[in-house]
């Protein structure tokens, strides 16, 4: 395992594309994930021909990327027992996206949580059945939930929505040029029948003692309290483009550049799916299956997958524009709302810093073990900061594989001694 001609770091729809296409050229491949079953998020729970491995691509499952190798093609994996040094030619990430929470009062109190992290509790063994549930935020995802929800014995409540009816009726014209997620909208929103679902809608806040009981929404100058059990609350998705800023590569707009043939602006690196911008399903198994070509050489396939994805992408525009954030969600906290959950950092401590860094140095804020994923990308919304360098681990990780990764560079260097 620890020498391939490609590795593909995560094993979603983008990933799974990649390690075929990759595998069909002849190549030797290997897919690491930090779940333990191929699909990520969408397809989480899944078992059927979507998921399903190829033969002969070998896989390493609840293993993590910890930093970078002894040189600039290895990379340090860790899993639950042992570290491991990892070798290749190319590289292809498809690290994709988390869900993207923004702050607002009572948004850390227990049963309120992201739209898609509550799916995948739910997904895990978490009981809905009979629970009251308010689904908010921006986006086609608040749909989906919402009906695996209902399907699971969810009583949803309400879907609210805050980009304007104008936004989401024009983003409804725009998908009559593709029929297949016409279908799919058709049958999520006969799934929903009966669940109001607001546009122009937002929670401002969330109440209760110990633990969610209700939330207060705002339409227009319309306020008012919804009892629930639960609240998912999500706002899109943000690219994971951590392991590719500690690589070297370019980011645009938060996520990682590309070219044609999905190549980073690092040698020998491409990405694909989410990771590289925010586009669906649909565009993350083509730009897969067209980095894992173009990474083995065999540009042909590549290219006569450009049109299909230059389709979706249109798509993915069209989304973008339609569940842009309003600016009334960056009014939301107040003074006393906290801001970086690891570190307990208010929003009036924030406040007073200019940038990401004097908060790192005055408040800590960001340097918790989620090293920013959530506190970051909020004050990035909040405050236009942009985060600090990556530095590794770029996840929390045991010191005996930070040891062994010194040991790995020891032994690199004697080999170069004369």
């Amino acid at each position: 395992m620890n020498e391939v001609d490609v590795l593909v770091i995560g094993a979603g729809p983008a990933g799974m594309a990649a390690a075929t296409s990759a595998q069909e050229s002849g190549a030797r491949v290997a897919m690491v994930d930090d779940n333990w079953s191929a699909g990520g998020q969408i397809w989480r729970g899944i078992h059927d021909s979507c998921t399903r491995i190829p033969a002969g691509v070998r896989t390493l499952w609840g293993t993590q990327v910890v930093a970078r190798g002894t040189s600039e093609h290895t990379l340090l994996l860790e899993d639950s027992k042992q570290a491991v040094e990892v070798a290749f030619d190319k590289l292809i990430l498809a690290t994709g996206a988390r869900e993207l929470y923004l702050p607002f009062p009572g948004w850390t109190l227990p049963g309120v949580m992201g739209a898609g992290g509550l799916q995948a509790l739910v997904k895990s063994g978490l009981g809905i059945h009979g629970k009251s549930v308010v689904i908010a935020g921006s986006g086609p995802l608040l749909l989906a939930v919402a009906a695996y929800l209902r399907k699971a014995g969810a009583r949803i409540k309400l879907i609210a929505e805050q980009a304007t009816t104008k936004a989401v009726s024009s983003f409804a014209f725009h998908m009559v040029r593709y029929p297949q997620k016409m279908r799919q909208a058709a049958a999520l929103k006969l799934s929903l029948h009966g669940v109001p679902y607001l546009r122009s809608c937002w929670v401002e806040a969330t109440e209760g003692e110990g633990r969610l009981r209700s939330v207060r929404l705002r339409q227009g100058r319309k306020s008012w309290t919804e009892d629930c059990d639960y609240a998912g609350i999500g706002y899109g998705l943000y690219p994971n483009s951590e392991l590719a800023c500690l690589l070297g590569c370019r980011l645009r707009a938060n996520a990682i550049e590309v070219n044609e043939w999905q190549r980073t602006s690092v040698d020998g690196v491409f990405a694909a799916g989410e990771c590289t911008g925010i586009g669906g399903v649909d565009l993350s198994l083509l730009e897969g299956a067209i980095a894992g070509y173009a990474a083995c050489g065999d540009t042909g396939r590549a290219s006569r997958l450009f049109g299909k994805r230059s389709h979706a992408k249109r798509f993915a525009g069209a989304l973008g524009r339609a569940f842009r954030l309003r600016e009334e969600l960056r009014t939301l906290p107040r003074p006393e709302t906290i801001i970086c959950r690891c570190e307990d950092v208010l929003y009036e401590k924030l406040q007073q810093m200019s940038s990401f860094r004097a908060a790192k140095l005055h408040t800590r804020c960001g340097m918790g073990p989620c090293q920013a994923r959530i506190c970051g990308v909020a004050t990035a919304f909040l405050f236009g900061w942009r985060t600090d360098s990556v530095r590794p681990p770029i996840l929390p990780a045991r010191a005996a594989s930070l040891a062994i990764r010194k040991e790995f560079q020891r032994e690199a260097d004697l080999k170069v001694l004369p």
